[in-house]
């Protein structure tokens, strides 16, 4: 057994025994209010996996990462592979009430995109696990108000209009090339305006303040970075609103980022500073078998957020997805997705070797035929995918690279 593998099990062992402790010393107490109400722990997750085949490499990867092909790959990129990253585990805990009213509760969520165990012949089978959430949510029922406090996707990534697929779960269908948002530390106030009743509008307003995020100057892993130059986070507001089957959101982000770094003496390219913004709008509507959701956005500097096709820089943008759906049985469904993001020609070639790589425009169709039957599921599912780069910075020739992958998934929830 190699230092590592002994290293993982030894973790992996302790995590076990603190969960088994915790919930006998829950359990076991008295003389408190923890011994009438203990707090539950719970762990779900899922099993994917996915057989694809595609004629390009795209990015962020190959498989069930793949999103827009890599550019300028010419016509022979053949490949083939089994994908099981997806693969999701979190656990659930959920206390004793505080007082005033209050509840605590806390999500813990990894799976297993962090990357491969090095580079070695053996490599593709060691999937390194990563964290997604971490979070802790004070929640009063009277009052309809929260408190988010952790790791958790930030107000902009659309968590409840997310496309069907079994293929693209982690990088859902459109991310990056159309739908954007991402994970942050950070605290989400939340507030349910007016109390709904049945057949009524609920309206719900988020408020939060996310750490900040940019590519360098800096350590990009170690909060040094133009985003964390002094206290520079990232505020977001989001008004959720629902009625029967039908829900909507509008959402607002602002940043700033100060491009000499943390130690002010980096050069700064083409300007000094650059301010972020977005606006989002987007939509889920579930009318019987029917299904559709949806988001458009706008705004600029948002390659923090998967936005700009990924690219850094003072670049403006719009783009959206869209994905209708019909259950034919109750167990078969289709769907077909279109996604799209154009970065501002002219911002990108300005930010060319400063942030950005000269990629203009993606678009992205998707066609997923998919079975539930109670935990389990398959698909299958056909990508397109298309991208438009540049590579000069004067009278740019635009090279539009195209790519497919076909898939077939498996999943077991539990």
């Amino acid at each position: 057994m190699s230092t590592n593998s002994f290293r993982n099990g030894l973790v992996c062992s302790a995590v076990l025994m603190l969960c088994c402790f915790s919930t006998a010393a829950f359990a076991g107490s008295s003389g408190s209010t923890a011994s009438s109400d203990p707090p539950s722990i719970s762990f779900h997750g899922f099993v994917s996996t996915t057989f694809f085949w595609q004629n390009q490499d795209f990015t962020f990867g190959n498989g069930q990462n793949a999103e827009w092909p890599e550019s300028n790959t010419g016509s022979n990129h053949n490949l083939s592979g089994f994908d099981v990253r997806n693969t999701r585990f979190w656990i659930d805990v959920s206390g004793a009430p505080m007082s005033n009213g209050w509840t605590v509760s806390g999500h813990l969520e990894g799976d297993f995109f962090g990357g491969f165990n090095g580079a070695g012949p053996y490599s593709s089978q060691q999937e390194t696990p990563r964290l997604r959430q971490a979070f802790m949510k004070l929640s009063n029922a009277d009052s309809g108000s929260s408190f988010t406090i952790g790791q958790q996707w930030d107000l902009l990534f659309p968590i409840d209009a997310v496309p069907e697929s079994l293929a693209h779960i982690a990088f859902p269908l459109g991310f990056g090339s159309g739908m954007i948002g991402w994970r942050f530390p950070g605290v989400v106030y939340s507030q349910a305006l007016g109390q709904a009743s049945a057949g009524s509008m609920a309206l719900r307003l988020d408020v939060a303040a996310f750490s900040g995020s940019w590519n360098g100057p800096g350590n990009n892993t170690n909060f040094d970075t133009a985003a964390n130059v002094d206290f520079r986070p990232q505020i977001e507001a989001r008004l959720h609103a629902e009625q029967g089957d039908w829900h909507g959101f509008v959402v607002g982000h602002y940043s700033s980022e100060d491009l000499s770094g943390v130690t002010g003496t980096t050069p700064t390219p083409i300007t000094g500073s650059i301010t972020s913004s977005a606006l989002e709008l987007g939509t889920g509507w579930h009318p019987g078998p029917w299904s559709l959701v949806a988001a458009v956005y706008t705004g600029k500097g948002l390659g923090q957020v998967f936005g700009s096709l990924a690219q850094f820089g003072d670049i403006s943008e719009h783009g959206g997805y869209v994905q209708g759906g019909y259950k034919f049985t109750p167990n078969w469904g289709v769907y077909l997705s279109y996604a799209t993001a154009h970065p501002n020609e002219s911002d990108v070639i300005t930010w060319i070797g400063n942030g950005a790589s000269g990629l203009l425009k993606t678009q992205q169709y998707a066609a997923d035929l998919i079975f539930n039957d109670g935990p389990f599921g398959f698909g299958a599912e056909w990508m397109h995918a298309s991208l438009d780069n540049t590579t000069a910075a004067t009278a740019p020739a635009v090279t539009t690279t195209s790519g497919n992958q076909f898939s077939l998934s498996a999943i077991y929830h539990f």
